[in-house]
């Protein structure tokens, strides 16, 4: 299994405090998620299964979508809102003597839910596979969180099954398959486009490129096909296999991916689903929605693969170009070096030689004393300037050291003022104080730092970037914020800057965040230890 580093991740991260609270810009995503519970709620019943549950779930399609959008906090929310719709709908009655129970049955699916997505995302965030790689944690929170409420819900079942209308072990179990498939089915259905729909109106996916004519021919002729030889068996009398179809949808999931397999398992559903809405044996029901389910589930995880396959694709691909890359910087570094040693030495003697023309002249014509003063300011600028590149191209190895943050901070000043000018950006350094002190290799840290600039400076159109520092409770954050005035685009490239800087700051055992709120301001923070204090 490939083993690749995790992206760099911008979430917004909600205080302790308001974790499992709902903000006001949850309020109308619940609201909608009631209506839209009610309405899947009264649709199950046209496939209701053995005791309680139904074989087609569309609810559990909007709870796992409205999770996994929103985020396991908003579990708690959740819950408030399923029960409200039921006791609206009268499945909980508060004047019955058994409303405590029918109140626990409603509680433990979207609690089970809120569970296995906060479990999923956890993991993904921790695994270093391609099975942490998306859409893959999806596929799975989508197959586990109905699995996880069944095998919650089996002993309540077996202790109270008044409440599903069976009894028995054999009676318990097919009710519980059948709360397993219809919210499989619910989930898989329902799930991935409005996911998809949420993220493309809010510019977090792109509109997928059009399909090449030959991709479109081969996922038909093979649907088709498989159609074709299901009929076929049936007609000979070897009964009506689902494996043709389950082996041509999970065929076409890994040939073109997540959306293909959708769409197939769309067509395969609308073929099956009408024919178990009009009456018909319980036991030919559950059959074919098992087999449907087992069709869903593979062809969905099938496609998840292979689209996580293609972002480690191109992940790798985007190493190989920083490679390639970082084997140029290292050239121009030595090119570079060797130019500054070449005019350090005549540029040195000429900024001695200045100052002295300076001290000369301090008596001679004002005009003549203005020029060599002139002269004399602009050498030993130069000459600082190429001393600090001297510094900063030509170390190899530079073991960290107690820095103080006002140096580093000038440092960062020097490099990066140029770049802002020419931008037309105004670079505001907010003063340091001098006993901020952090162990640290400052060429490595500066340059961490003047990446962040120089992104902030190429996104901020004319407005400020401002670099800050503040002490916390656990160290000191350096802040790098662009002014909110419209940005220009983005420029086009790697991200070279970006993976750069959270390399070097992580390996001294700092954290760099970046967030950009409603009005276009992004914030990266780079959060240090100080010298004396734990990290």
């Amino acid at each position: 299994m490939t083993t690749l580093a995790k992206p760099f991740v911008e979430p917004r991260t909600p205080s302790r405090a308001t974790a499992v609270l709902p903000t006001v810009a949850d309020l109308p995503w619940l609201v909608g998620y009631a209506l839209a519970f009610l309405a899947a709620h009264h649709i199950a019943a046209e496939w209701g299964g053995r005791g309680f549950y139904s074989l087609l779930y569309p609810a559990a399609g909007f709870r796992i979508a409205l999770l996994w959008r929103r985020g396991p906090r908003l579990t708690l929310a959740i819950i408030v809102a399923e029960i409200l719709v039921q006791i609206g709908t009268g499945v909980i009655d508060p004047r019955s003597a058994g409303w405590l129970t029918a109140l626990i049955g409603v509680i433990r699916p979207p609690l089970v839910y809120g569970l296995i997505v906060l479990l999923v995302r956890t993991m993904a965030d921790r695994a270093q596979t391609s099975m942490s790689v998306a859409p893959m944690p999806l596929g799975l929170a989508s197959v586990g969180a109905p699995a996880a409420a069944a095998l919650t819900a089996l002993p309540w079942s077996l202790l109270r099954p008044d409440l599903t209308g069976v009894s028995g072990l054999r009676e318990t179990v097919t009710s519980l398959t059948g709360f397993v498939v219809g919210d499989l089915l619910g989930v898989l259905l329902l799930a991935p486009p409005l996911l998809w729909v949420a993220d493309l109106a809010t510019g977090g996916t792109l509109r997928p490129g059009r399909p090449s004519m030959a991709s479109v021919a081969e996922a038909v002729v093979i649907l088709v096909a498989s159609f074709a030889i299901e009929i076929l068996l049936a007609r000979i009398g070897l009964g009506t296999p689902h494996t043709p179809v389950l082996l041509a949808v999970a065929w076409i999931g890994l040939r073109f991916g997540r959306l293909a397999s959708w769409l197939a398992i769309v067509v395969v559903a609308a073929m099956v689903l009408p024919q178990t809405a009009m009456p018909m044996d319980m036991g030919g029901r559950l059959a074919l929605h098992m087999s449907l389910a087992s069709i869903m589930v593979v062809g969905y995880l099938a496609g998840s693969f292979a689209d996580a396959q293609a972002r480690v694709r191109v992940d790798l691909e985007r190493r190989d170009r920083l490679l390639f890359q970082a084997e140029r910087l290292k050239t121009l570094r030595a090119m570079s070096v060797a130019v500054i040693h070449e005019i350090s030495q005549p540029l040195s003697t000429l900024a001695i030689e200045a100052k002295h023309l300076h001290e000369l002249t301090v008596s001679a014509d004002v005009e003549i004393a203005t020029t060599a003063a002139l002269i004399d300011r602009k050498a030993a600028a130069l000459s600082t300037l190429v001393r600090r590149l001297r510094r900063f191209g030509g170390r190899t190895v530079d073991v960290p050291t107690p820095l103080p943050l006002a140096t580093l901070i000038d440092t960062v000043a020097a490099l990066a003022r140029p770049e802002a000018k020419s931008h037309g950006v105004t670079l505001s350094i907010d003063a340091v104080a001098p006993d901020l002190v952090i162990l640290a290799q400052e060429v490595e840290l500066a340059q961490a730092i003047v990446n962040l600039v120089r992104n902030a400076v190429q996104a901020c159109g004319n407005g400020t970037v401002t670099l800050g520092v503040t002490r916390t409770n656990r160290g000191v954050e350096l802040m790098v914020v662009n002014g909110s005035r419209p940005a220009r685009p983005e420029q086009s490239g790697m991200g070279v800057g970006i993976l750069v800087a959270r390399a070097i700051v992580e390996a001294h055992g700092g954290t760099l965040s970046r967030v950009t709120d409603t009005a276009g301001e992004t914030r990266a923070t780079i959060a240090l230890p100080l010298v004396g204090e734990p990290e």
